[in-house]
Formats: C-alpha cells, structure tokens, sequence
C-alpha cells in the first residue's frame, strides 16, 4: 500500500531526528514524507535539510504561524499546509507528531490491517513514555479503541468521508467519533509501542486549558455528557481544578455562541455514541 505522512514541526530539534530516523528504518517505506517546519526559531530546519539529502521521499515546507503552542488549531494548520504538496495517490494518509519513535514494522502493520478490513478508518497503535532510564510505560489516558493524535493513520474513504481534520482543539476525538457515524471502525494495535519523547502537553500555552470545555461544546456534547466527561478528566489528572477549567470554557463557548463544528444530526449520533460508553462503563 502506498501511504504519505505529514510532520508539523515547531521548534522540535530535540526530538526530530528520532523520528525521522524511526520513519527511514519502516520495512514498509512512505511514498513521501512531507515536514512542516512552522515557524522554528531553533535548528529544527537545519536537521530537515540534513534529511533531505537521506531520502528523496522527504520534502521540506517553511511556514509562518504565531508562537503560541495551541493544541489543535497550530498542528492542524500546519498538517493542512502539508497536504497541499500532496495528490491524492495513496491509500492511507498519516498525521505523526515531530516528537515520536516508531517501530520498524509501525506502517507494514498498519497497512496489514487496513487491507485486511476495509471497514477501519483510523488506524494506529499505543503510545508509551519514559518514567526512567530504559523504562517506558504506556500512557493511553483515553479509551483503548482511541488512537492518540500523534500517531493517526486514515483509510484514503475514511479521510474523505469525515471532511479531513479540524482546524479546532478536540480534532482528534471528533475524527473519530464522524468516523463511526460514517460507518467507519477505530482499529488499535496493542503490539505496536510508540516512544513518545515529549510528554503530552507539556508545550501548550497556558490558555490552551480553556479550549477542552470549548470542544465538548462545539462538538454538540451538551451539558450532562461535558460534565461527566469533566468529571472524568479531573479524576484522572487528580486535579480538581480540571472539571472547573473544562465547565467554565464549555459555557463560555455557550455565551459567545461559537460555531459548532458537527451538525444537528452528526451532533445526536454523538451524543448516542457518548452515552452508550459511559452506560457500559457503569454497568
């Protein structure tokens, strides 16, 4: 199968060569690799152009952006810039953080299962963080049959079919949830261990707290499920602070009538989705 990925990148010269690397060893090679240096002020550039002379499936971009780290709206931007280099000749497309090491069989895997069901949309495996020297543990905060946004991989239909991805914080659980309304399914892999090398949010600007009760509200979650979702959220974080955050930006989204970014009917088939998970959970 042939298959393109996408890399923004800001400011990630710590961590890019890594990943790059990890993208060179694949067993089942990228037809191209687009990176999106947005906006770096360190070497990240200088370690792209290094790589360019590696492989020819490497392309390079430079874009200007803010220098506010927002989760959502930035990487997504850059991921939008990206596509533009790309046709349409693939059969999966690839969003990958700048900060992540794959293993060597990550995307002969992945293509594996996207031919073996033609019903998976969203595809990709787990992601695992370093608590110690040559310790990794996996960190999936989320539901299992979640693919975490540093490592999504999207059936050419399934991209199309949802619209590609949203310019918004949430875009990586919304991918998922218009997915399944399209009929799509969310595949997991246990055996494939991402290293991711930066822990997860640790660069977001300090606002970006604001814009999870936002999505929940966009999203057309409503009330009682953003609630619960906060709930949850504030439990596992053990911070109590987390639930007021999340509640405060969903009804500061209400009272500026932000637009949603699903519509009435992808709004009911959420909110369905939503309270199936959590009455399974209960009982």
């Amino acid at each position: 199968m042939n298959y393109y990925i996408i890399i923004p990148a800001h400011n990630e010269e710590a961590f890019l060569a890594d990943t790059l690397n990890s993208v060179l060893r694949q067993s089942l090679p990228p037809k191209q690799v687009v990176v999106v240096n947005d906006n770096s002020s360190d070497n990240t550039e200088v370690i792209i152009d290094e790589f360019l002379n590696l492989s020819n499936s490497i392309q390079k971009l430079n874009t200007t952006s803010s220098d506010q780290h927002m989760p959502g709206s930035k990487v997504i931007s850059a991921f939008h810039k990206g596509i533009e280099l790309l046709d349409t000749n693939y059969d999966f497309i690839v969003k990958l953080d700048a900060d992540v090491i794959l293993p060597d069989n990550y995307f002969e895997r992945i293509a594996y299962i996207f031919q073996g069901n033609p019903k998976v949309g969203i595809a990709g495996g787990f992601i695992y963080e370093q608590i110690a020297y040559n310790e990794w543990k996996l960190n999936h905060p989320m539901n299992k049959n979640h693919v975490r946004g540093a490592i999504k991989a999207y059936s050419k239909d399934c991209f199309k079919a949802i619209g590609g991805l949203k310019n918004a914080m949430g875009w990586d659980t919304l991918d998922e949830l218009l997915a399944q309304f399209n009929g799509y399914e969310i595949f997991t892999e246990d055996s494939l261990h991402v290293k991711h090398l930066r822990p997860t949010g640790n660069a977001y600007d300090p606002k970006a707290k604001l814009l999870q009760g936002k999505a929940m509200y966009t999203m057309r979650y409503g009330f009682w499920i953003s609630c619960i979702s906060s709930l949850k959220m504030a439990w596992k974080q053990k911070n109590k602070k987390a639930f007021l955050t999340n509640m405060y930006g969903f009804f500061m989204a209400k009272k500026a009538r932000e637009p949603f970014l699903v519509d009435a009917k992808e709004g009911r088939y959420i909110r369905k989705l939503r309270w199936q998970g959590i009455r399974q959970k209960l009982f």
